[in-house]
């Protein structure tokens, strides 16, 4: 990555933590999918993103060339030059390894790693019909959503796919 439009971030791999500027929702939210750890506040201030990035070990995703240009931010960013989520993933695929490793593996909602959840503690907290055809649950010990491999799952791979064209894994 060059020092102009990356605020002169030199990462050889994927970065193990991340956080998404205020314009970078949905971007956060595809990461978190493949299970990379994506930080997203919306409304965050700048200086307060850089002061949890720099507090947390965390490379800033960002749109803004303002943010970049900061001497704290400096070193510790990725500009993103693409308004469409797809595009932003694609671009962030030409710069490291995108990967399914971790899919569904972190909470899309609060970013907090899933752990696995007793098939009995899932009922009464899914609906009637996903407890009867499931036998496997996720639960986020963050916010307490719970998940499990529905149709919904293909068609985030399918969407995952389409947007990297060509597959992952």
């Amino acid at each position: 990555m060059g020092a102009d439009r990356s605020g002169g971030s030199a990462l050889s791999g994927a970065p193990e933590r991340l956080i998404a500027d205020a314009m970078l929702g949905k971007l956060a939210r595809w990461l978190r999918t493949l299970g990379y750890d994506c930080a997203f506040l919306p409304g965050i201030a700048d200086d307060v993103l850089i002061k949890r990035a720099v507090a947390e070990g965390r490379v800033i995703l960002t749109r803004d060339t303002l943010l970049i240009q900061r001497r704290a931010a400096r070193g510790r960013t990725i500009f993103i030059e693409n308004d469409r989520v797809a595009d932003q993933l694609k671009e962030l695929s030409k710069r490291f390894e995108i990967n399914a490793y971790g899919f569904l593996t972190r909470c899309l909602r609060c970013n907090a790693p899933l752990e696995p959840m007793d098939k009995e503690a899932a009922r009464g907290k899914v609906p009637p019909y996903v407890f009867a055809v499931q036998e496997r649950f996720s639960a986020c010990p963050g916010c307490g959503r719970v998940y499990w491999a529905g149709t919904h799952r293909d068609r985030m791979i399918e969407a995952i796919e389409s947007m990297l064209k060509g597959g992952w894994g």
